[in-house]
This record gives structure tokens, sequence and C-alpha cells, in this order.
């Protein structure tokens, strides 16, 4: 992270916190709801099955920067089936950059050709072993994989929503993360029970294993772009919701926090970590504010 990046979030966060302000630093614009998959655990995809065109996107993009955000992350669907015209991700990434965003990540499910070294994390969804991912998402793992090893740039971060499918897979995917080339961390989050997918949550009991393995992991060496002084908040649903400093905006609409706000009940049983930590973070918690520091330096 450039020094002038570390000193404009820094000021953010002591405004925030002395002041109580719920300005956003954290923005997503979803590119489409269109999908190549149709992953188990996901509510959002194919449902209209389009494409937003450029200038909307763009309109998007200004909308929040003139909000206050800093970090961008550009979401689907799937972020790679994204063109309009001859526009492609790479553009907007590049123009996002270009704009002003400090921190520009891309979402995808690792399907598509790897060739976005102008982002800074390519969040890219891995759900266990090669048995349990391909249970999730279809069989996609080797190509995955493949795409991964013949990627241009060490920006991947693996992102694993952990559910009663995949929860006995934490420590292979923490294991692939550290000895993969081009991945520079791994990223969990709880599977959030949205409607028809409340039988993959995952119990108190089971969110503590579940913890206990990935600070173990984190103890090994493991790099993982979490915060380990998080995981009480998750395990107990115990962190104040929704996260005011995060935004999305679909098809012009502005939600905070996630799109999920509108579902009665579910930010009760969110499992976004991103959730916790920040919401934590802006509420004055040191020991978050101190990991935070240490994790962001090392992996952005």
């Amino acid at each position: 992270m450039k020094p002038s990046s570390f000193l404009y979030f820094a000021r953010f966060g002591i405004k925030t916190i002395l002041f109580r302000k719920k300005t956003p630093i954290l923005g997503t614009v979803i590119l489409t709801d269109k999908c190549n998959l149709s992953c188990k655990h996901c509510s959002v995809n194919n449902k209209n099955a389009v494409i937003h065109p450029y200038n909307q996107i763009k309109s998007e993009m200004k909308l929040l920067y003139n909000m206050g955000v800093r970090i961008l992350f550009f979401c689907g669907g799937e972020t790679f089936l994204w063109q309009d015209g001859s526009k492609t991700l790479r553009q907007l990434v590049i123009e996002a950059k270009e704009m002003g965003f400090l921190i520009v990540n891309v979402v995808t499910n690792g399907t598509f050709k790897l060739d976005l070294p102008e982002a800074d994390l390519i969040l890219l969804s891995l759900d266990g072993n090669k048995e349990k991912h391909n249970q999730i998402r279809g069989d996609t793992y080797d190509r995955i994989i493949d795409n991964i090893k013949n990627a241009t740039a060490d920006n991947i971060c693996f992102y694993m929503a952990v559910n009663q499918i995949n929860k006995d897979t934490i420590r292979h995917v923490c294991t692939l993360a550290k000895e993969t080339g081009h991945v520079r961390a791994v990223s969990f989050n709880f599977h959030t029970p949205y409607p028809d997918t409340q039988n993959l949550a995952l119990s108190r009991e089971e969110k503590q294993t579940c913890c206990n393995v990935i600070a173990e992991m984190m103890n090994q060496g493991v790099p993982v772009f979490n915060l380990k002084s998080a995981f009480p908040y998750l395990i107990d649903n115990k962190f104040p919701t929704p996260c005011h400093q995060c935004v999305v905006i679909e098809n012009g609409k502005i939600s905070t926090c996630g799109r999920c706000i509108d579902v009665p009940g579910l930010c009760e049983k969110c499992g976004y970590f991103f959730v916790a930590e920040y919401t934590l973070l802006f509420q004055g918690n040191v020991k978050i504010m101190a990991e935070m520091l240490k994790t962001y330096l090392k992996y952005i």
C-alpha cells in the first residue's frame, strides 16, 4: 500500500471513530448478475441475466467516488463476463484507478483467464478441496487451478464461503494458498443464509471449530486475510450491523452494507467477516485496529 493511501485511510478512520461518521469508504459495483455457474449457496445469479452497460457503470463509479468511497470492488454474477463493445473488465479497473480509487479489487469464480495485473486483489472463489468445491460449484476445480497457474500477476486471494458442505476442508484451502504461486492469501466468510440456502448455515459450535482451525493455520504461517481478533464476534454474531462504511450499487440502487440488507432478519445472521471487521474497527476496537493495520500492509 502506498504511504499516501495509508495516510488517507488513517485520517478517515480517526474522523469516523471520533465523530461517529457514517460516510462510506468501501463500495461495490455489481457489473452483472449473469453467471456461467449455478452454485448451491448462491441466491443472486442469473435472476435477470443482465450485463449493465458501460456508461451506467462509469456513472455508478463516479457516484461512489463522490460519496467518499476509495476501496472499490467489482462483483457479479461473474465479473469476467462483463463486456460492452470494446470495453472489458480490465478497462474498468484501469479507469477506476485513474478516477482516484486507492484500492480496486475484483471478485470472480476463477473459471476465466486471470489476466488482470492492474487489480490490487482478485478475490477468487475456491470452496474446498476438489470434491467439495465441485459439489458446490460444478466440475470447475481443475480449470480454476490451471487458470491460477497461468495467471499474469501475484494478486490472487482465495475467497472461501464456509458452509455445511465444505466446513472440513479449511486446512486444504489454507495449505493450497500457502503453496500455490500467484496466490497472496486466503479470505474466509461463513455462509449467510439467504432464502432457500438456510440448510447450508453453520451452528455456533461449528463456527467455533472453523475459527479454531483458521487460527491454527494462521499460527503456522498461512497467509490469511482475516482478523483473528474478530472471530469471537463472528462466532456469536455479536457485531453491529449493517456496516455504514460499506455500500453496494446495483442498477442504480444503493444499499448500505450489502444487497442482503433487504432480507428481513438476515443481518442478525451475517457471516461476512469483513462486515464484522469494519464495524468493529469504526467503533474504535483497538485490537481490530492493530491487526487490520498489520494485515492490510502485508497483503495489499
